[in-house]
């Protein structure tokens, strides 16, 4: 029995190898998104274009001014003369935000009177519009902080000190890291798994299997396990890439991220043996990976937080196992989570992998009979 299904899991890995197409699937585009999502998809804003409305002659203008020009953040600053300016710089997205000073800003300031400034933001962009938003104002609060300090003036003003854990410099790689080992690994597995049996069907040798000596489970489980293969060793290409060439922390347990891992390409081996199961074709096993890997990946947590979804939604997580290994996959790279919490994630991947693999299996031998 067990030679059997080694000699049929030796046969799947070398038909994926001597595929030149789906060997490059495996392979090329998860490096390339790997770094175009490390990189390119990111969340942080920088370089920001603003514009300044200033109609005041006022020194503090001048100084607050001077503030934005100091900082990182704010790479390009136009200077608007008129309301239509300012209208045209949003509306054509020349820019993100347009900080407006009234004519009576330094006057306001050294009457020791209330002296508001208005910013003007692009509402397109709602989530870089907010971000934007902190940043001016700590480049305001640090003005108004200094000039009450000069000027002599009691504030009795709540000072707030920022401390960043796990990630003390909020690269936001450090984040984007953890979370595309497990989902290249999903993905390479899901390739190779939902080609097995539509291949099969694809080049007539579906009948073989048939009247092969091998029973259904050992079917079921040659076809399972060179997927989970291939998705372990592409995590532990991408774990290697991000670690030693990207240089993000691993503060966890190797042992027990590996354990996690191989648990979490067992459930999904399972999905994409059912996606198999249903295609007559690769091009067909193909598209069913992407069908469900979009939905997937958007409400397992990866792009949003699952908390930001209706609440109809999040309930959907939970039978999702990419939801669970984000959370591990994050404990253990940045902030090494204990054994607990890591089984406190486990056992429902556990359960999921359990019930696809069943399932599959179940479809599977109806599929054969």
């Amino acid at each position: 029995m067990w030679h059997r299904i080694y000699t049929l899991i030796v046969k799947e890995l070398i038909a994926v190898l001597r595929d030149p197409k789906l060997r490059i699937s495996i392979f090329l585009p998860p490096l390339i998104q790997l770094f175009v999502f490390t990189f390119g998809a990111t969340l942080d804003v920088k370089n920001i274009s603003m514009g300044i409305w200033n109609r005041d002659s006022g020194e503090q203008a001048f100084e607050l001014i001077e503030r934005f020009y100091g900082s990182k953040v704010f790479s390009h600053i136009y200077f608007l003369n008129s309301e239509k300016e300012v209208r045209s710089f949003l509306d054509e997205q020349k820019g993100i935000m347009v900080l407006s000073i009234d004519e009576t800003f330094s006057r306001k300031l050294h009457s020791k009177e209330q002296a508001p400034i208005q910013l003007l933001l692009d509402g397109r962009k709602s989530n870089t519009a907010q971000i934007v938003t902190g940043y001016a104002s700590e480049v305001i609060q640090q003005f108004n902080k200094d000039f009450c300090a000069k000027a002599k003036i009691l504030q009795q003003n709540a000072t707030l000190i920022p401390r960043t854990w796990f990630n003390p410099n909020t690269l936001y790689y450090w984040y984007n890291i953890p979370c595309l080992v497990p989902l290249l690994s999903m993905l390479t597995c899901l390739v190779v798994t939902t080609q097995t049996i539509a291949r099969e069907r694809e080049l007539g040798t579906f009948d073989q299997l048939l009247v092969s000596p091998l029973l259904p489970i050992e079917i079921l489980v040659g076809k399972t396990v060179p997927g989970m293969i291939v998705g372990v060793i592409e995590g532990s290409a991408m774990l290697a890439i991000g670690t030693f060439f990207l240089r993000v922390p691993f503060t966890g347990s190797l042992l027990l991220y590996f354990l996690s891992l191989i648990i979490f390409v067992s459930s999904i081996s399972g999905v994409g043996l059912f996606i198999s199961s249903l295609s007559a074709t690769q091009q067909q096993a193909m598209l069913g990976t992407f069908i469900f890997m979009t939905p997937a990946v958007m409400i397992s947590g990866f792009a949003t937080p699952i908390e930001n979804m209706p609440n109809w939604l999040q309930p959907v997580s939970n039978f999702i196992p990419l939801t669970y290994m984000l959370i591990i996959s994050k404990g253990i790279f940045l902030k090494a989570m204990p054994l607990k919490i890591v089984v406190n994630n486990l056992w429902p991947m556990l359960l999921i992998g359990i019930f696809t693999l069943t399932g599959s299996g179940f479809f599977f031998h109806r599929r054969l009979e």
